[in-house]
C-alpha cells in the first residue's frame, strides 16, 4: 500500500467518521443498541444533510490548509485559521457552524484579543476535552520524515492552541505515534504496542503517566465494551478510538463501531476513522461514503496539495 493511499485514507476516513456521527451526536449508547448506525444518515441531532462534517472536520481541514499554505507548521497561522472558522465558517461543510467546544471557544476568543496562538489553550484540569485530539492527525502525517523529538514538539504546540494541559498534549502525542507506525505498515496491535513503548520510555516519570497507563494498558488485553467511555473527555476518546481499531478488521467495522458507542459520536468516529483510514488505505473506504461528502472539488484540491507537501504524491 502506498503512503498516498494511507494519507488519503486517513483524511477521508476522518471526515467520514465525523459525518457518520453527526446525526446521532449526544445520543446514549442504549439508543445505538436499539438503532445502530450502518450508513450515512440525514438530519438528526444538528439537522444537517447527509455527509456533513462538524467542527472536528472543519478544524482538521483548517490545519491541513495551514500546513500547505505556510509550507510547514506555523502555530499562529493555524490558530488564526481556526478563528476564521469560528467567525466566518472557514472549511465548514455548508457555510454553517453548528458545534464548538467550550475550551476551543475560549481559546479562540483569546487569540481574537491578541493572545499568541501557542499559549491560547487552557491549562487547567477541566481543559481536557477532546478538542485538540480531534484535529491532530495532519501533524504526524506532515512529519513522516522527522524524528520523534520534532514530532513531539509540533504536536504539543499544535494541541496548545486550544488545549494546553499536559494530559491533552500527551494524548495527542500517543495518537501521533500510533499514526506514525501505521504509516510504516504496522498492523493495529503492533502500532499501538510500539507507540506505547516509546511513550513509556519518554514519559514514565511524568505525573500524567499513571492516567495513560490505566487507560492504555488494558486495551491490548481486550477490554470489554462496557468499560470503554465515549464522552468528550480526551482520554476516553483516545482509548475508544484505539479500542475500535484493535477490535475490528476493516475500515467500515472500525468506524461504525466507534459511532455506535454513542455520546460524542462525531469525535470518536472521526478519530477512529482517521486511524483506520491510515491502516487500511483509501481503497478500503466505501466509495459511496466518500461521494456523499460535500465540497468534493475543494477537498480534492486541498488533499492533492497536502500530498505534494508531504512528498508522497504519485
Amino acid at each position: 500500500m502506498t503512503p498516498e493511499s494511507r494519507i488519503l485514507g486517513g483524511l477521508y476516513g476522518f471526515l467520514i467518521g465525523d459525518a457518520l456521527g453527526v446525526p446521532v451526536e449526544f445520543k446514549p449508547r442504549a439508543d445505538r443498541v436499539l438503532d445502530p448506525v450502518t450508513d450515512m444518515r440525514d438530519y438528526g441531532t444538528h439537522g444537517q444533510p447527509k455527509g456533513t462534517w462538524s467542527d472536528d472536520g472543519a478544524l482538521l481541514l483548517c490545519s491541513v490548509e495551514s500546513l500547505v499554505e505556510k509550507g510547514g507548521f506555523d502555530s499562529q497561522d493555524m490558530g488564526e485559521r481556526y478563528l476564521r472558522w469560528s467567525t466566518y465558517g472557514l472549511w465548514t461543510a455548508h457555510g454553517v457552524l453548528f458545534d464548538i467546544g467550550f475550551a476551543t471557544r475560549a481559546a479562540l476568543r483569546r487569540i481574537e484579543k491578541g493572545c499568541p496562538a501557542e499559549i491560547a489553550g487552557g491549562t487547567d484540569e477541566h481543559s481536557n476535552g477532546n478538542g485538540s485530539l480531534m484535529r491532530i492527525l495532519p501533524m504526524p502525517l506532515a512529519s513522516l520524515n522527522e524524528g520523534d523529538d520534532v514530532l513531539e514538539d509540533r504536536i504539543f504546540r499544535a494541541s496548545a492552541i486550544t488545549h494546553a494541559h499536559d494530559r491533552s498534549k500527551l494524548a495527542c502525542l500517543m495518537h501521533g505515534l500510533v499514526t506514525r507506525f501505521l504509516m510504516q505498515g504496522q498492523d493495529a496491535g503492533a502500532a499501538v504496542r510500539q507507540a506505547q513503548g516509546i511513550f513509556t520510555q519518554r514519559y514514565k516519570a511524568h505525573p500524567e503517566f499513571p492516567a495513560f497507563r490505566q487507560v492504555l494498558d488494558p486495551l491490548l488485553s481486550q477490554t470489554p465494551e462496557h468499560e470503554i467511555g465515549s464522552d468528550g473527555y480526551v482520554m476516553a476518546t483516545l482509548a475508544a478510538s484505539l479500542w475500535c481499531l484493535l477490535t475490528t478488521s476493516d475500515f467500515s467495522g472500525c468506524v461504525l463501531k466507534a459511532v455506535n458507542l454513542g455520546d460524542d459520536t462525531d469525535t470518536t468516529g472521526c478519530v477512529a476513522g482517521g486511524l483506520a483510514g491510515v491502516l487500511y488505505g483509501l481503497e478500503a473506504i466505501p466509495p459511496e461514503w466518500i461521494s456523499v461528502l460535500p465540497r468534493q472539488d475543494d477537498l480534492r484540491r486541498l488533499f492533492d496539495k497536502f500530498l505534494k507537501f508531504t512528498g508522497t504524491s504519485s
